[in-house]
């Protein structure tokens, strides 16, 4: 008894009356010439994706809707996913359609012929996180004791420093005003006080005389 094998799935499109699938990978190798060696040194900048190029026919009463689901995924360029035996040994999390091709033929009512490539879409890895001086703190300056969880604090003391400044320069902006009184001419400012004490010496020289003149006449 022969069992069925599953049909290839991408997103949820059964591909029902698939031709062929080919998988092909770039191993990522360049070639780098080295003087005095036969041949190439091979360097490696790392895999690029997998790629999936399938061939096949849409036919019976979803025939319709399964084109349109393919040519939206096409259009859109959204991730989706993708199942065949062809591609069981590699980890494809997520595929976009790259290339999408579709054609009719006059006499072959209700199928569709479409041809589709497939390439890999890796998850990105997490975004770099900031860390106290750069990340130097990953180098062992923690052992050292440099303690990197002083920023906060710098912070804040930068703030204190910079309010103090403010309250010199304002000190400074006093003491200029202060010194631009030596300058300054008090004489017509004074002169209503130097007229009040010549009038009060005035008045108690008077006050001295009559004094002394009624001692007299209470003497006799």
């Amino acid at each position: 008894m022969t069992t069925a094998r599953p049909m290839p799935l991408i997103g949820d499109v059964t591909l029902t009356a698939v031709q062929r699938v080919d998988q092909s990978l770039d191993a990522g190798f360049h070639d780098v010439p080295v003087l005095g060696l036969e041949g190439h040194a091979q360097q490696r900048s790392g895999r690029p994706s997998h790629r999936v190029a399938v061939q096949g026919i849409l036919s019976g009463e979803t025939a319709l809707d399964d084109l349109a689901s393919l040519q939206d995924m096409a259009a859109l360029g959204d991730e989706t996913t993708f199942a065949a035996d062809i591609v069981t040994a590699l980890d494809l999390q997520q595929v976009v359609v790259t290339h999408f091709a579709a054609s009719e033929v006059a006499g072959e009512l209700g199928a569709i012929s479409y041809s589709l490539e497939l390439a890999e879409s890796p998850p990105l890895p997490p975004p770099a996180q900031l860390s106290g001086f750069g990340g130097l703190d990953d180098f062992g300056l923690g052992d050292l004791g440099f303690d990197t969880d002083i920023l906060g604090d710098l912070t804040d003391l930068a703030g204190d420093i910079a309010g103090a400044v403010d309250g010199a320069l304002a000190a400074l902006d006093a003491l200029d005003a202060l010194a631009g009184l030596a300058d300054f001419d008090f004489e017509g400012v004074l002169d209503p006080v130097n007229n009040v004490q010549s009038a009060i010496t005035e008045v108690a020289s008077n006050l001295g005389a009559a004094t002394s003149a009624l001692g007299e006449m209470l003497g006799s």
